[in-house]
């Protein structure tokens, strides 16, 4: 009987150790969803949830708009003489952008250039039938260019075909500026991400006021010690470019270095909360520098590990 009771104990003991432990588990889970912040969710737990990913358009600026998916940016800078995009996106979210292209208030023959910040999947996939839909110039530098030129020869993700590959058209160098409408665009060569990774330099106006916004094209190293070290580098370029006050980040979140004081979606949040006085929360010199800083710190622990790993 003392046999059978002892059994019974440590059997009601189990089965309470082992609901204690779940119980852990869910209160550990439900706080690891609780800090997952929105812009996170896109690229973290929602990435592959394609109606998710189909945010509504937003009108950051006078003249900037966000049209993307939730993961990857796409900008549209307007002017009197027609619009700027700013990547692509790739499928099944090219119709999206091509949507919230629309809902903006632009039809795709207003779009005369394309730029592509730089020469991955994400941001280049829908180049090919924005080009062919709209009739706009594209852009990129020479090396992404040809870095998207070799995807096209090659079996895309899980063996599918090669993506498609659009027309080479503009090449762009350091230095070299744009201008539609009125806005000029300034390129900047910032390799580390890519050996090609464009970012420009622009201004945006809310109600008027001008401010001093900057596509900033890689946004974290990749390609060993050698991506490592040009990503280095280039963090001290970006450093010394003054007065950047707007950051037009190339995705909603960025997984390697988080952006300061919430990403794209939660300044959203605040803009559209926004009462007439209050400043525009895209308007943030302080974060950028703070993240340039977080950038050089990281790009600095990464060149060590690739070192270490003996990385080429």
């Amino acid at each position: 009987m003392k046999t059978a009771n002892r059994m019974i104990a440590l059997a009601m003991a189990s089965v309470l150790g082992v609901a204690l432990v779940q119980s852990d588990w869910n209160v550990h889970a439900a706080q690891s969803a609780k800090k997952e912040e929105l812009s996170e969710s896109y690229r973290g737990s929602q990435k592959d949830n394609v109606q998710f990913q189909k945010v509504p358009p937003i009108k950051l600026f006078d003249n900037l708009y966000y049209v993307g998916p939730g993961f990857v940016s796409v900008w549209l800078i307007s002017t009197p003489q027609g619009a700027i995009l700013i990547d692509s996106a790739e499928e099944p979210y090219v119709d999206h952008v091509i949507d919230s292209i629309k809902k903006s208030g632009f039809a795709l023959a207003d779009i005369k250039y394309i730029l592509l910040s730089h020469g991955h999947l994400d941001h280049f996939g829908g180049l090919t039938r924005l080009q062919q839909l709209s009739g706009a110039r594209v852009a990129a530098l020479e090396e992404d260019w040809a870095l998207m030129e070799r995807a096209g020869k090659q079996p895309g993700r899980n063996n599918s075909p090669p993506p498609p590959i659009p027309k080479r058209d503009m090449v762009v160098k350091e230095g070299d500026t744009l201008t539609l409408g009125g806005a000029t665009l300034k390129f900047y060569k910032h390799p580390g991400h890519t050996a090609g990774s464009l970012s420009a330099e622009f201004t945006v106006f809310d109600n008027g006021r001008p401010y001093k916004a900057f596509m900033f094209g890689g946004p974290g190293p990749r390609g060993g010690v050698a991506g490592a070290t040009q990503f280095l580098e280039t963090t001290k370029r970006i450093a010394e470019i003054p007065g950047i006050q707007v950051h037009v980040q190339v995705h909603s979140w960025l997984a390697s270095y988080p952006y300061p004081n919430g990403g794209i979606f939660e300044r959203a949040q605040k803009l559209a909360q926004r009462k007439p006085g209050d400043p525009n929360p895209f308007v943030d010199e302080a974060a950028w520098k703070e993240w340039v800083k977080i950038a050089q710190a990281g790009a600095a622990e990464y060149l060590a590990e690739q070192k270490q790993k003996g990385a080429p």
